[in-house]
């Protein structure tokens, strides 16, 4: 069987193309293709692979079991490719916002996903989107869930932060080092989950009749008045329907390029770390193939590349 995570990232429409894959399970299921999405990991059955204070290395080992024994079930169920979409397993909007960086611990957190699995992860796809855009939908939602209105300095921090998706990506490769990693832009995939589907798995996915735009971030409207429900002083943000954005002309530059400098190096190949998808509409999905051995497993040298190991 194989085995796919897509992890997010959050603000790339994850609850769309999850809620998109629930409503044609049955035609999926009829391919060969099954799914674990937030409704059931949420449910127990990544409880321990992360720390919990008190529990120690037997909740994990718990986790483990549960893991395998239900890939077992699902395959015994005529399961052959197993898709896992979980955004929260590379972290939280709300540690983004509080450290000002991008997924500062996704390397540890994959890699204990990874042993929980039993390192039989065939394929990791991540979405990026660009930082600007990002960062503006990461912190309006946030603000939505209660999370501070950033302040200039704040928001002048993050557009001048180094880390980018490139760090990300090459974060989640150490920690998944005999997996694909295929990386694909939210700008090609937005409102379009059937396609984003079918290039995670190779699968000629059901069209999508009632595409949906789900959870999305409140626009400057919207959280003016949410600021303002709050007690808090909405004038920051101005008063038009459009997309809010918290950062100023030299922020909204300085992130665009490094979201044009990441790109630049998954056109390139990625160091051979990355596959980058730029096009869902062809039949092999526009893939970018990195430079040097296209095949990897337990052959492959890993031995020259940083590994983030469980702690």
């Amino acid at each position: 069987m194989k085995v796919i995570l897509h992890i997010g990232a959050h603000r790339t429409a994850t609850t769309s193309l999850q809620s998109y894959i629930r409503r044609h399970a049955v035609e999926l299921r009829g391919d060969g293709v099954g799914f674990w999405g937030p409704v059931r990991t949420r449910k127990g059955l990544f409880a321990g692979i992360q720390p919990t204070p008190g529990l120690g290395l037997a909740a994990a080992r718990r986790a483990r079991g549960r893991i395998l024994l239900q890939m077992k079930k699902a395959q015994n169920n005529g399961v052959k490719t197993l898709v896992v979409s979980e955004e929260n397993m590379i972290g939280s909007v709300r540690l983004n916002l509080r450290k000002g960086r991008l997924y500062p611990d996704v390397g540890e957190r994959m890699s204990r996903y990874i042993c929980a699995f039993d390192q039989r992860v065939d394929k990791v796809v991540i979405s990026v989107r660009g930082l600007d855009h990002y960062w503006a939908s990461a912190i309006a939602y946030g603000v939505g869930r209660g999370h501070p209105l950033l302040d200039a300095d704040r928001c002048a921090a993050i557009s001048q932060h180094m880390r980018t998706w490139r760090d990300v990506i090459a974060d989640v490769s150490c920690a998944a080092p005999l997996a694909q990693i295929e990386v694909i832009p939210f700008e090609v995939s937005a409102g379009r989950p059937d396609l984003m589907l079918s290039a995670c798995t190779g699968h000629v996915a059901p069209r999508d009749a009632t595409p949906e735009w789900l959870n999305r971030s409140p626009n400057a409207r919207q959280l003016r008045a949410l600021l303002a429900e709050r007690g808090e002083d909405p004038r920051d943000v101005p008063n038009t329907p459009d997309r809010w954005s918290p950062f100023d002309a030299t922020g909204r530059a300085a992130l665009r390029e490094s979201y044009a400098d990441d790109m630049h190096w998954l056109v390139a190949g990625a160091d051979g770390l990355a596959t980058l998808t730029e096009e869902l509409d062809q039949t092999r999905a526009g893939k970018t193939p990195p430079h040097g051995p296209h095949h990897r497993g337990q052959g492959h040298d890993i031995e020259e590349r940083r590994m983030a190991q469980p702690r």
